[in-house]
């Protein structure tokens, strides 16, 4: 085992980054960090179809908007690289051809036909799956046969039934019985390794100290330990994640839940702090309880003693919790600046002073920087069309006519605009007319912001100022007649 401790994150870029993929990446780079050794980006990038390097610059612009820098990659010649699976061909093909040499592996020139047709028959017969081993002893006929078939082989790992039992970071021991899996295909027949041949060697060569994934690859893993033994690998630990779930307790999966941290994260106002802590909170908490963290805190608190063996929960309402904790956390400067970078060329955000007053009456509304046109849309636009809304619950339309009325004669006197003195003035109001506080506050606020959810009423006038507040409320009254 190496002295120094080194993690890495392996994504595909065969998509944008999926929000799993940085919820592993999290996790190796709070243990790396955690123990001063070196957390490698590398990228397996072997599906010649769908890879594509705008999934690269998707995934890495993804992990340093969440503060997750790394100590080796793709952009760096230095340390172990190159880090791009597609630039290590010949390196797999060496090792490949060194199990063969030593009868550790073979040539299959089973088709996908063929292989198909097998499976359907162990199923028929109530058998578990695996290859059958056909073509671990052709004779040179047969091998002569099917090259002049035309036939490419991919080359099989040769499995040794056994029993594999490693200690999980996170899981204990785990045992598997290896008679169960069956010779499996290491090289494809077009010359491109598997996930498992590709990730072995280079975990060894990259001197990779901990495989730190999601519990979906744990099967994978005694196939890895196999290869490892094979060729003679020291063997990293392993740490099995818990796999993040929908709701309804299935895998989680763009068809029901957003996924991609860009398009459905970034992109609609969440916080990299929110992130990160929603991430870390699926699966590992701190004994003390603590919600709110930074990066520096939790690389000093962080441990696998505290990772959870059960599946985690994506819960939507959790990160809109944590987003609007950031968000109310933000001076009205900063949080001005950040939405003014995010909402860009938006017409609101040109006149700078009304734009800051705008966000302060929200800001304790928000849960993402998404919301912030339609929620301060009322501050640069008169609404236009609330008829059926001014009216309060259980309320009348003649009681809401009054209360627009005699509230437009008493704030046609009053000088001072500031809300304390406007709350005693519409109360006020209400006692006088024998209407409850909603009665009269209701229809105000809906007919200066035209919506049923918004910043208070002696807020909004306040920030509204005199001329504008009375000029829409005169409207309100009108539209009502």
């Amino acid at each position: 085992m190496n002295e120094e401790i080194r993690t890495r994150i392996a994504p595909s870029p065969t998509g944008l980054l999926h929000v799993g993929t940085a919820h592993t990446a999290l996790f190796n780079w709070l243990f790396a960090r955690s123990k001063q050794g070196k957390f490698i980006m590398r990228i397996e990038d072997t599906d010649k179809e769908r890879s594509r390097d705008e999934f690269i610059d998707d995934i890495t612009d993804g992990l340093i908007w969440l503060g997750l820098d790394w100590d080796e990659g793709p952009e760096r010649g230095d340390g172990y690289g190159p880090y791009l699976q597609s630039k290590r061909f010949e390196i797999y093909k060496k090792y490949a051809q060194e199990l063969l040499d030593n009868k550790k592996a073979y040539y299959c020139y089973c088709t996908p036909e063929e292989l198909e047709k097998e499976r359907k028959e162990q199923s028929k017969n109530k058998q578990a799956p695996k290859y059958s081993g056909r073509c671990c002893n052709l004779t040179e006929s047969q091998i002569a046969k099917f090259k002049a078939e035309g036939r490419k082989p991919s080359v099989r790992f040769k499995v040794e039934s056994k029993q594999i039992k490693f200690k999980d970071l996170i899981k204990g021991i785990v045992e598997f019985d290896t008679g169960l899996f069956g010779d499996f295909v290491i090289m494809k027949s077009d010359g491109t390794p598997t996930f498992m041949f590709a990730g072995a060697i280079d975990d060894f060569l990259m001197k990779i100290s901990h495989v730190i994934r999601g519990e979906d690859h744990l099967s994978n893993t005694p196939r890895q330990i196999l290869l490892d033994e094979a060729l003679n690998f020291a063997i990293p630990e392993y740490g099995h994640l818990p796999l993040i779930l929908n709701p309804d307790r299935t895998k989680l999966s763009k068809r029901k839940n957003p996924t991609s941290l860009s398009e459905d994260f970034i992109k609609k106002g969440y916080l990299p702090e929110a992130m990160i802590n929603f991430l870390v909170l699926m699966g590992w908490s701190a004994e003390s309880g603590q919600e709110f963290w930074t990066l520096k805190d939790l690389i000093n608190e962080f441990s696998f003693d505290n990772v959870g063996k059960s599946p985690s929960v994506f819960d939507q309402k959790k990160l809109d919790f944590l987003n609007g904790y950031y968000i109310r956390k933000m001076s009205i400067g900063d949080l001005a600046k950040i939405a003014a970078d995010f909402l860009g060329k938006n017409e609101m955000v040109k006149d700078g002073n009304k734009f800051m007053v705008a966000l302060s009456l929200v800001q304790e509304r928000l849960k993402n920087l998404s919301e912030i046109p339609e929620q301060i849309e009322f501050f640069f636009k008169e609404p236009s069309s609330y008829k059926d809304i001014i009216v309060p619950k259980n309320g009348t339309l003649e009681k809401t006519k009054k209360a627009l009325v005699e509230s437009l004669k008493y704030l046609e006197e009053e000088n001072d605009f500031g809300r304390d003195s406007l709350e005693q003035l519409l109360r006020a109001v209400a006692t006088k007319n024998g209407f409850s506080a909603g009665v009269v506050l209701w229809p105000i606020r809906v007919a200066l912001t035209g919506k049923i959810a918004s910043p208070g009423t002696f807020e909004v006038l306040e920030a509204l100022g005199k001329e504008e507040s009375l000029k829409r409320i005169k409207k309100a009254i009108e539209v009502i007649k």
